[in-house]
Parts: C-alpha cells; structure tokens; sequence
C-alpha cells in the first residue's frame, strides 16, 4: 500500500446529487426547493426564532426582573479553603497575589473572605470584604484581616 493508491472503504463516499440539472437528474425544475414561495428565493435565511409569521416565543413571553448595572461580583473564598491552604503549603500571609498563583482567585476579582469552616492558624489575610464570622474567626486564631 502506499500514499498514491489509498481509496476510501468501497459503499462509504456517493457522489453528490447535481441539482437543478435538468428533468432527467431527478432534481430538476425547482432545484428541490418546491414552487416560488420564500423559500425558493435566492439569498433566503431565515431569521433565528422565526416561526412563519406567527409570534415567536421569545416575544410571547413577559419581561421580567432586572439588572443593576452597578452589581459588584464577589470572589467568596471560605475560611476552611485558607486553612488547608495554609497547612499544606506552609503560607501565612494571604495577599491577592497568593490567591491568585493558588488559583483561588483571578487577578482582577473582588475578594471576600466567608466564615465557613474553622481557622487554627494565625494568619494575616487581605481582601477587600469580610463577613463579621470570617473577622471574629481570624482574630480568634490570632491572626489579622486586612482590608483593602
């Protein structure tokens, strides 16, 4: 066998049909796209959503709710997610860059630090959010909250 005579299973590659070739094609005529209507049209594409003329759906249902424009989104990361961080790698001050090389937050979120958990460890942790658990937790430990 070499490059020059390789040739696809026998049965698995048709020719493709020839449309609008003539009567005798089978394909002929209207090209398989039926008599006029929009359909049949060149450069037809229908809309997404489109129903035919009728309603679509994403206009018959209600508007609902909304949006504050002004939402700050919080990474919360647990107090228990710091303690095994620190016991596994030995860390005892959490900055933003330390949370970011631990994958516990991207560079530019907005940190908060949530009570779950418990902290043995007194370690000085910055963020720019504290829950009251999380601050009374931290200082339990003898550690620090900074916020930033």
């Amino acid at each position: 066998m070499n490059l020059n005579n390789i040739r696809p299973a026998a049965g698995s590659t048709h020719s493709t049909k020839r449309i609008g070739r003539g009567q005798g094609s089978g394909k002929g005529g209207t090209a398989g796209k039926g008599h006029n209507g929009q359909q049949a049209r060149a450069g037809y594409s229908q809309k997404i959503g489109f129903e035919g003329g009728q309603m679509p759906l994403q206009r018959r249902l209600p508007k609902f709710g909304f949006t504050n424009v002004n939402r700050k989104e919080y990474r919360a990361i647990n107090i228990d997610t710091i303690q095994v961080l620190a016991d596994t790698k030995n860390i005892t001050e959490f900055t933003q860059e330390v949370l970011v090389q631990n994958g516990l937050a991207k560079k530019n979120e907005i940190v908060k630090i949530l009570g779950r958990g418990e902290l043995k460890s007194g370690v000085s942790i910055s963020a720019h959010k504290f829950t009251k658990s999380a601050e009374e937790a931290i200082a339990k430990a003898g550690g620090k909250a900074i916020t930033l």
